[in-house]
Parts: structure tokens; sequence; C-alpha cells
């Protein structure tokens, strides 16, 4: 009966995958053609829920040469059945690779794809999962075997092309090329960066409806992955991160009261520090310290990952700009707060930032990025262009 199980289980696998190839998108995120894939027979493909990955996967299966089977380890049938198995009649059936989603919700996953993958030495295993702490809890004995790919949460730059067509180089915010300026000039750059930065930060945009899709991926996150991977978690733990995002949203200064919070939640530091360090590497928040402080700290300034919370949930636009900031800098370069912030908000390859709008001071800042113009003023650089970084 076992072996009947697993045929009308492939079946479904296969049913579901032709369909989800009819629903790819026309334009597809430009990010993904630098994910070098192809020749790689293991592979781990992480990032933020909503970011792509499915899509990505799906759109290379449907262009490959290679015979592939996808399906999702959160599919009901799985929890029952060994995934040895599973693939193993998969591969049996004539299949030359498998593409493996939300693979944290198959039971022991890494014991089981390392076995799959050194007996099976011809096929080509893919996976994926929506944070890189599956990478520090369980990819340890993978490392040596599989391929890390990370897709980063959607630049302006992809933004204008999946919604304006218009395909433009990266850029470098601080010796641009004003090409870009005559490639863009029939389009209202300030409306769409708006758009952008308050609602198509993730694809999941061209679905509608993107505030409530995005308060959905938050408390998956929270709520339904993070569990996973910290075993140890408790559910006021839990709660105490939801609490972090909402002080973030609205608060006018990007940090918390760690002493304040202890108290509220009847928490140790050592621990409040072990959240946020959790919350850091399951890519919720960005901690952005100063010069020479890399272990458990609250940093100089913590702000949330995707800056389209803060305009779905009515938070604070200065946070919000140096959010995107953030979240884009950090691509390309290694983020630092200033030492002093009379001079700076943030440092990135020696050069001095200033972040914020039309009132703004440079300070001391080599640059001041500002939200309130469409091309460069003096040493003042439009907040969009560090949207074309990546």
């Amino acid at each position: 009966m076992r072996w009947k199980t697993m045929d009308k289980l492939i079946e479904q696998f296969e049913v579901t995958l032709e369909r989800l190839k009819t629903y790819l998108p026309e334009r597809k995120r430009p990010f993904y053609k630098s994910i070098q894939i192809d020749d790689v027979r293991g592979a781990l493909i992480y990032g933020l829920r909503g970011v792509g990955k499915t899509t990505f996967l799906i759109n290379k299966i449907a262009n490959s040469k290679r015979n592939f089977l996808y399906f999702s380890a959160d599919h009901p049938l799985i929890s029952s059945l060994p995934l040895y198995e599973i693939v193993s009649e998969i591969f049996k059936k004539g299949y030359e690779g498998v593409v493996i989603d939300e693979i944290h919700h198959a039971n022991k996953w890494s014991e089981h794809i390392k076995a799959i993958y050194d007996d099976y030495p011809d096929k080509t295993i893919w996976i994926s999962d929506s944070s890189n702490l599956i990478l520090r809890k369980s990819v340890s004995d993978l490392s040596r075997r599989f391929v890390q790919f990370r897709i980063p949460l959607m630049s302006f730059r992809e933004y204008i092309f999946l919604t304006q067509g218009i395909l433009v180089d990266p850029v470098d915010p601080f010796n641009i090329d004003k090409n870009i300026f005559v490639i863009l000039k029939d389009i209202n750059i300030l409306k769409l960066f708006s758009d952008y930065i308050n609602g198509g930060i993730r694809p999941i945009f061209t679905e509608g409806e993107y505030c409530s899709r995005l308060k959905g991926l938050l408390e998956k996150s929270i709520y339904y992955d993070i569990p996973f991977y910290v075993s140890s978690i408790q559910d006021k733990h839990l709660r105490v991160m939801n609490a972090i995002i909402g002080y973030l949203i609205t608060s006018a200064i990007p940090t918390i009261n760690i002493s304040g919070m202890c108290n509220e939640w009847d928490l140790g530091k050592e621990k409040l520090y072990n959240l946020l360090y959790v919350m850091e590497h399951s890519e919720l928040i960005n901690i952005v310290k100063k010069p020479g402080k890399f272990t458990y700290t609250k940093g100089a300034k913590i702000f949330l990952s995707d800056p389209s919370m803060y305009g779905c949930f009515k938070g604070n636009p200065g946070s919000a700009r140096e959010a995107f900031a953030v979240m884009c800098l950090k691509e390309k370069y290694e983020v630092f707060a200033c030492k002093d912030d009379r001079d700076c908000d943030f440092i990135v390859d020696g050069i001095k930032i200033e972040v914020g709008g039309k009132r703004k001071k440079s300070k001391n800042a080599d640059f001041t990025i500002s939200d309130d113009i469409d091309i460069p003023v003096r040493n003042r650089i439009p907040l969009w262009i560090l949207g074309f970084l990546y």
C-alpha cells in the first residue's frame, strides 16, 4: 500500500508543478540572472518569505533541459513519509533532479538530504528555505556539498523593470552615470519610488493587498518559522519579538531601551540580546553597529529589514528612509553607524553619509541622501538612486 501512496503523491507533485509553471509572471526579477545555479548539483536557496524563491526555482525548472520535479516539504502528506524514500522514488521514475521548497518542514531533513546527495551522485538536488538560521543550525554537514545562494528583498531597479519594463544596469550612487536620468526621464520617478517603498519591496505586490500579505508573512516568520530554528524559544519570547517590531515601526529613535524592555517583559538582558541576534539572522531587523562592536549588542541603530513595513503600518517616515538606505547599502558594503552622530548617520567604505528630507543638514557628511529630490544637487543624492545598487 505504501508504494501506491508514493505514486499518488508523486502524481500530485507533477500536477502541482504544471500548474505553477502556468502562473509564472511574464517579467521576473533581474536579480535571478545573478544566481548561477545551472551547473550546481547541490544548492540551497534562502531569503525572506515573499522575495520570489519559488518563482525563481519554478522558472529554472521550466527553462531547464533536465527533467526536474518540484515539491514543497510543507505538503500535508509528506510528514508521514521519510524524505529519503520520497526522493528515491522520484529518481526511480527517471527524474534527473529534485527541487524541495520549505525544506525545514521535513523531519530530519539535513540527514536525509546528505544521504540523498551521497547515494545519487548523478542527480541534482536544490533546496530552499526562508531563513539563514537554517544554515547555522542544520547545514554544517552539508556545507562542503551544497552551494548557498541568498535572494534579497527587491531593489527599486527591479521594481522599475517589473512595473515599467525599463531595465537599467546597477548604479554606483557615489559616482553616478548621468545616463540613468536620460533613460528614466519619461517616468515620474518620485511617485514610483513612493509606491515601491510603501508597497512594492517584495514581488508579492503584483498579487494585490500588499500590506495584508506583508502582515501575514511577518507573522509566519515570527510565530511559524523561528520556533523551527530555536528549539528553546517560548511563546513569551515570540511576543517580545513582535513587540520589538511594533516599537521600531513607530519610534522616532531607531533603537530600543534594553533595561525598560527587560523590566516590562520580565526578561534577562542576555536573553533579550539573544532574541535580537535571532531576529537579525532571520533578516527581520538590521542592527547597525559602530566600528569595533561585533558581539551581542543592540548596536547604535536598529531598523526593520523591510522598509515597506513602516509605510504599511503607519510608521515613522524618518526611520523608513534610513531603513531603506541600510537595506540597499548592506547589499554592497559593510554599513556602520558614525562614532559621533553629530558628523553623520552612516559610514560605508570610508564615505560619511547623512540621510533625511529637504531640511536635513549635511553635518560633516560627504553625501546627504534626500527623499525629496529626483536628481543630484551638489553633494545631495536622491534616496531612490540607492535602489539601483543591485
